[in-house]
């Protein structure tokens, strides 16, 4: 009989025997366990079709459906499994723990295989998720605008040893309206999250988390609820560095890409940049002058920013003054401004 376990006790087993998840293709691709792999009972076309069986007809002639689809992969399901788990132990989840995932560990049981089942599904893991952001933890905020190097600070201080969760990194976006450009395609929003939780649940809680200041979006996916309130009451430590600086990282990030892309982005905010800078930022990718654009563009992200600073209540922020962009550098700057802060 399968072993059931726990989301804790099931993504423990997941660090050493591959964990599989029955769900259909298209279940998984909005959302899956980071390090799953699927291997669906049903196609979404026969999850539709058993569905409205079990509307229509009931559950009885819902489960005659389903083994009627499902005999004849038998095989081919056991042949798989033996791929991704040639010892023979296996974890499986479906949805809720129930008949997808049951049925499947009847079957390698039955061909020799030590089986380990998720009570509660994928619902509970994500359940179990969203719990592990309540956990007590020191959390501080490192903010600045646009072009202080925020996130290559925060890679420094990974290298020195501290722990980051580093929000864009996950997203596979860099925040602005230019953030999408050279990264590759965003996770969805639940595998944004998940493997933002997996990344949190590994750190050590008696030592502090650093988390680049952002938004409660990251392009097109979502910071959750539990993380982004805490953030929002964390203590900040925000970078001041000049405009000049901020000006020349801009042209190196963004001055490599295609001119019509950056125009397209230049017209996305428009309305907040102005007629008047936004034709003169046009006429500026033309001539090739990325500082003029990038000097513009500061214009409306630091007034942004410097409005969202004002609407918060019951966050401390503390400014440290940095006069060059070296992330290594200024990563050791900022861990002793703020290691004396404490003291």
């Amino acid at each position: 009989m399968a072993t059931i376990l726990d989301p804790k006790e099931f993504l423990e087993m997941g660090e050493i025997l591959p964990m599989v998840d029955v769900r259909t293709a298209a279940e998984f691709e909005t959302g899956h366990i980071p390090g799953a792999q699927n291997l669906p009972i049903f196609t979404n076309e026969e999850r539709v079709v058993v569905g409205t069986k079990y509307k229509r007809a009931g559950k009885d002639s819902a489960v005659l459906l389903g083994l009627e689809l499902v005999g004849p992969k038998l095989a081919r399901f056991v042949k798989q499994a033996k791929k991704i788990a040639p010892e023979k132990k296996i974890l499986i989840h479906c949805w809720r723990g129930g008949m997808r995932s049951g049925s499947m560990a009847w079957l390698f049981e039955t061909a020799g295989f030590t089986v380990y089942l998720l009570k509660g599904g994928y619902k509970a893991y994500r359940a179990y998720n969203r719990e592990q952001f309540l956990r007590k933890a020191e959390i501080i905020v490192l903010g600045g605008m646009t072009g202080s190097g925020k996130t290559e600070v925060l890679h420094e201080m990974i290298k020195m040893g501290h722990q980051v969760l580093d929000l864009e990194g996950v997203a596979n976006h860099k925040g602005s309206v230019f953030g999408a450009l050279g990264q590759a395609d965003q996770p969805t929003n639940e595998n944004f999250e998940n493997e933002l939780a997996k990344i949190w649940s590994g750190f050590d809680f008696d030592k502090t988390i650093w988390i680049e200041d952002e938004s409660n979006s990251v392009g097109a996916v979502w910071v959750n609820e539990q993380l982004f309130l805490r953030m929002r009451k964390a203590d900040v430590v925000k970078m001041d560095i000049p405009k000049i600086e901020r000006i020349e990282r801009l042209v190196r990030e963004y001055a490599c890409f295609d001119i019509a892309d950056l125009k397209e982005l230049v017209l996305k905010i428009e309305k907040r940049l102005g007629g008047l800078n936004v034709k003169n930022a046009l006429e500026s990718l033309d001539k090739g002058d990325f500082h003029t654009v990038a000097d513009i563009t500061l214009t409306y992200y630091d007034k942004a920013y410097l409005h969202g600073q004002q609407k918060r209540k019951g966050q401390t922020i503390y400014s440290i003054a940095l006069e060059k962009d070296d992330p290594k550098e200024n990563a050791k700057a900022i861990i002793e401004f703020y290691s004396n802060l404490k003291k």
